[in-house]
């Protein structure tokens, strides 16, 4: 990025300068005591000010590199390489999978995982875990919206659901008995976190008591649950999102818990959830995220398996699933401006109760409540309101058999895919992948060993380029979607230019970006073909 194109950015954000982009941008007006101020927001609605849950606790990159206004004084784009990957690979998670025996029979090979932030805080989450008492392993991406306390919800508790969802109704019994008789209960996922991930402690007793409720119904049914995966799944997202919208309506003394219940509720967030057992692969969408596989063909090209569909009103099915849900008399209204009643982008999220609610029972809730606004939470009812809910959190399940040649798993908020698409994505995990193994070189012992000896291996090795690369595969994503030239290639200056964005500009250019790479143990899947 030129110089003078730093200045244009810093320039045109100082004179209020709406930058157009897909239909996202807008501002509002605010008074600010004696004086108008023109303040640029980004948010998936509207009618929601800035600002962000008041009790978002998250990961965020060093701050002593990230400018808080375009009103500063010496303000510089200027980040040196070292500095760059400081922000780049703060919010760095990876996990190899291996049994007890030290190798891996498992059909997930690693993942990698990777967040950058555009709104401060982050309204994107990530969830990763093992299941304990059933088989196989989850990886979610949430992406959050009027702040960020939804997809935090969802992000601790919708594993948890799906997994319950799974078991048989002996392993619901003997969880049962075990609280019952207050003694250990046996884990039921194994999380894999960034040590920056955090939980809602606070509340976080109340959320295993909604999910004791969950199996209790699932045993009171008469028979063994016996849910297909996707029937787990979808019962899951259903009875997640039915808890946010009646734990806010449930008395509550504790305030605390009570204001999270009321964030969670109207705030929202998208979710994209893989299940991977054996060569078993179910994913579960409500909303924008995406979930692409990367296929490798037998002569050597690549190609891009799309699981999921994007729920928003660019797409026909989702346009003729809401004009059936409703009268004729609103088939004009349901989507103004490309958002759903003119107000949110994704047509499908978890909480978002202002979208669900009748009018009555949302006043209601925020007129016995305490100071909303302080919360962030805005009374408004959206023209031509007429026949609520108009959102679900239900999901499309897709299942594909994974075979030898499908090598990766690449799960993102929008924030990624609004500036790759599914083909670009894939090629460039691809190339770093074959970049990675060409530039790591075996190192090759010469008897007697000493250190000398090997510092020049590793210097060599260095210098061959492996030192610059992103071992991180969602590094290496997030690098290219903000940092990439009309011509493909990473751009230093534009790359600095871009994290050094104060908070006040930053969302005008990209949108929280998280981004999950699972890569798959093709000799795993190649071992259960040839034993079936």
């Amino acid at each position: 990025m030129s110089r003078t194109v730093s200045s244009w950015i810093l320039s045109s954000a100082r004179s209020s300068i709406i930058l157009q982009g897909k239909g996202r941008w807008y501002s509002i007006c605010i008074p600010n005591r004696n004086k108008i101020k023109w303040k640029l927001v980004f948010s998936k609605t509207c009618p929601y000010p800035a600002g962000s849950c008041s009790l978002d606790r998250t990961f965020s990159f060093p701050k002593a590199f990230r400018h808080t206004s375009t009103e500063e004084e010496h303000f510089s784009f200027q980040l040196s390489p070292a500095q760059i990957n400081d922000i780049l690979r703060a919010g760095e998670l990876s996990h190899r999978t291996l049994d007890l025996n030290g190798k891996n029979a498992n059909s997930v090979l690693r993942f990698e995982s990777n967040q950058l932030a555009s709104n401060s805080p982050i309204e994107d989450r990530r969830s990763a875990a093992t299941c304990l008492q059933t088989a196989g392993m989850m990886f979610g991406v949430f992406d959050g919206h009027a702040g960020a306390a939804c997809a935090q919800a969802v992000s601790e508790r919708l594993l948890h659901y799906i997994a319950v969802s799974l078991m048989p109704r002996q392993s619901l019994e003997e969880i049962e008995l075990a609280v019952e008789a207050m003694k250990p209960v046996r884990p039921i996922l194994q999380w894999h976190r960034h040590p920056n991930d955090v939980e809602y402690r606070e509340i976080t007793s109340q959320y295993f008591e909604n999910l004791r409720v969950y199996w209790q119904h699932l045993l009171d049914l008469d028979t063994e649950p016996g849910f297909s995966l996707e029937e787990a799944m979808i019962c899951a997202f259903k009875r997640l999102d039915s808890d946010i919208s009646l734990e806010v309506q449930a008395p509550q003394e504790n305030e605390l818990m009570r204001n999270i219940a009321l964030q969670v509720a109207f705030s929202g967030a998208t979710a994209c959830v893989a299940h991977i057992d054996g060569v078993h692969l179910h994913v579960a969408n409500t909303g924008d995220c995406r979930a692409v596989l990367g296929v490798r063909e037998e002569d050597g090209t690549w190609s891009t398996l799309p699981l999921t569909r994007d729920h928003n009103a660019y797409d026909e099915f989702e346009i003729r699933r809401l004009k059936r849900e409703h009268p004729r008399s609103e088939e004009k209204t349901l989507f103004v401006n490309d958002r759903l009643l003119g107000i949110l982008m994704p047509s499908r999220a978890f909480g978002d109760v202002q979208l669900k609610w009748s009018k009555e029972l949302q006043h209601s809730i925020l007129e016995n409540s305490c100071d909303v606004e302080a919360l962030n939470i805005y009374q408004y009812v959206p023209p031509n309101y007429h026949t609520p809910p108009y959102l679900t959190a239900e999901p499309e399940v897709t299942y594909h058999k994974l075979r030898s040649k499908d090598k990766f798993l690449v799960i993102a908020s929008d924030g990624l895919w609004e500036m790759l698409s599914n083909e670009k994505v894939v090629k460039l995990v691809a190339g770093h992948l074959t970049e990675l193994n060409m530039q790591k070189p075996p190192l090759t012992f010469k008897k007697p060993v000493n250190l000398g000896y090997m510092h020049n291996l590793l210097l060599q090795r260095k210098s061959k380029g492996l030192a610059s690369l992103d071992q991180n595969t969602a590094t290496h994503l997030i690098r290219h979607a903000i940092g990439s030239n009309e011509y493909g290639e990473v751009d230093p200056e534009k790359l600095a230019a871009m994290l050094t964005l104060p908070e006040d500009l930053a969302r005008m250019y990209r949108d929280d970006i998280t981004v999950t790479v699972v890569h798959f143990n093709s000799d795993t899947i190649e071992d259960y073909y040839r034993s079936h």
